[in-house]
């Protein structure tokens, strides 16, 4: 069977359960809507790291874009522990068609300012606390043998389904043009479509997602839940260190994320200055995109060859083969750097990227007790976002201005062959197998 062939096998054997259609469905339509809301949001600087042309202003746009939301991470968590997961769906969406429509409104009264860019930034921040929800409900809608495959399949689905959000907004400005009215449209679209994927999250059994055990707190009791907040994440951690499986795994995408992040950092200045003038802009614009959507085209084939991969060497083995790919990769440019091996890199860097995060999710969502998932998971988010912000912020102070040095490729390589190394010896000899590691 070919790899697109196995992708579909899995997507029809986790398609078969009721209960993952629904929450599938429930993701589809809230990350198509999020997909034409970025569109919209596009063509305002603070949330367009491709449009600066220095280290400084890539790693400014990306934290102005990432951190805010990534601070809502622990509160996310110990609410997704003490509410109904089905209700957070609910909820998140409904508020989040809320504030896009004041997008909507403040865009169409071409009001830019802090009130535009603080309201974006509440809906990108929903948006994470939504993204965790359904993680740390995914366990309850497959059996654990399907786990690996249901974070294949239904992540990857859902960064399509945002891909065609974000082409049909692109479509409905080519049709009206990129006047604030377009925009304004595009984002009454968006709003709508969350307003559907509430809708959609409702058809659920209110107890179904969870949490198991855990105390229900009445919506209007957020007040005890944030106080709780420090003591919650603490004894989530206490969790995590009598788990070596999901700690190591942590400990492994984040280091990997955060040379992930000088790479993409790297990517935009090479795109912008090294491969074209940077007076040039366009041709720049063009590059940069065509290496995002390689590097998409990665993420996508990480869903089809990570079932595949794990079956033979387990979620941990494909991790370190991962994070030993990476590392040629980036080796590879202390030789030399040309546009086709950089096109090349961004591909495999995609594929190695994705793939690491499929099995993390596995190994996170199997072995967290339920009572403590939504914490675990809103910490790996923050772990996740704050380890690209600080690669980038190191890449602020230590890249030239056309993105390429070789002391800054020879240390993302290191990164990576010390977390491929440290993996491996940590789940060889250091901490038990996790259970999600036996090839079948």
């Amino acid at each position: 069977m070919s790899a697109g062939g196995h992708f579909i096998a899995d997507l029809r054997i986790v398609l078969r359960g009721r209960d993952f259609r629904r929450l599938f469905a429930t993701r589809l339509t809230s990350q198509a809507s999020d997909g034409a809301f970025q569109v919209a949001l596009a063509s305002l600087f603070f949330f367009s790291p491709q449009r600066a042309t220095t280290a400084v202003g890539v790693a400014t746009a990306f934290g102005v874009a990432v951190l805010p939301y990534t601070l809502v991470g622990p509160f996310a968590g110990v609410l997704l522990d003490h509410w109904r997961r089905r209700h957070v769906l609910v909820v998140a969406n409904l508020v989040r068609a809320a504030l896009v429509l004041v997008v909507a409104a403040l865009v169409l009264g071409n009001v830019v300012g802090p009130l535009l860019v603080v309201t974006a930034l509440a809906c990108l921040s929903i948006n994470r606390f939504f993204l965790a929800g359904l993680g740390a409900s995914l366990p309850h809608v497959v059996v654990p043998d399907e786990l690996v495959m249901a974070n294949a399949v239904s992540p990857t689905c859902g960064t399509i389904a945002t891909i065609i959000g974000g082409a049909a907004a692109v479509g409905v400005r080519e049709l009206f043009g990129a006047a604030g009215a377009a925009n304004a449209l595009i984002l009454a679209i968006a709003a709508a479509g969350f307003l559907a994927s509430g809708l959609l999250a409702r058809r659920m059994d209110r107890d179904l997602l969870g949490p198991e055990g855990g105390q229900h707190l009445p919506w209007r009791d957020v007040a005890a839940a944030v106080r709780g907040v420090l003591g919650g994440l603490a004894a989530a951690l206490v969790h995590l260190r009598d788990l070596p499986g999901p700690r190591h795994a942590l400990l492994a995408i984040g280091t990997q994320r955060f040379a992930y992040g000088m790479t993409t950092v790297t990517t935009v200045l090479l795109s912008r200055n090294y491969f074209n003038a940077s007076s040039d802009v366009e041709a720049g614009a063009a590059l940069l995109a065509a290496m995002v959507g390689i590097s998409g085209t990665g993420f996508l084939l990480a869903a089809v060859v990570t079932p595949m991969a794990t079956r033979r060497m387990g979620p941990q083995g494909w991790i370190v083969a991962c994070s030993a790919i990476a590392a040629a990769v980036e080796a590879s440019f202390l030789v030399t750097l040309n546009l086709a091996m950089a096109l090349a890199a961004a591909f495999i860097l995609g594929l190695a990227s994705q793939g690491a995060k499929i099995c993390v999710d596995s190994i996170v969502q199997g072995e967290v007790e339920d009572e403590y998932r939504g914490r675990v998971m809103s910490f790996y988010d923050v772990v996740f976002n704050v380890a690209f912000v600080g690669a980038a912020a190191l890449c602020a102070v230590v890249l030239p201005a056309d993105g390429y040095s070789r002391p800054v490729f020879a240390t993302i390589g290191g990164i990576y062959a010390a977390t491929a190394v440290g993996y491996a010896r940590a789940c060889g000899l250091g901490g038990r197998r996790s259970h999600l590691d036996q090839p079948t």
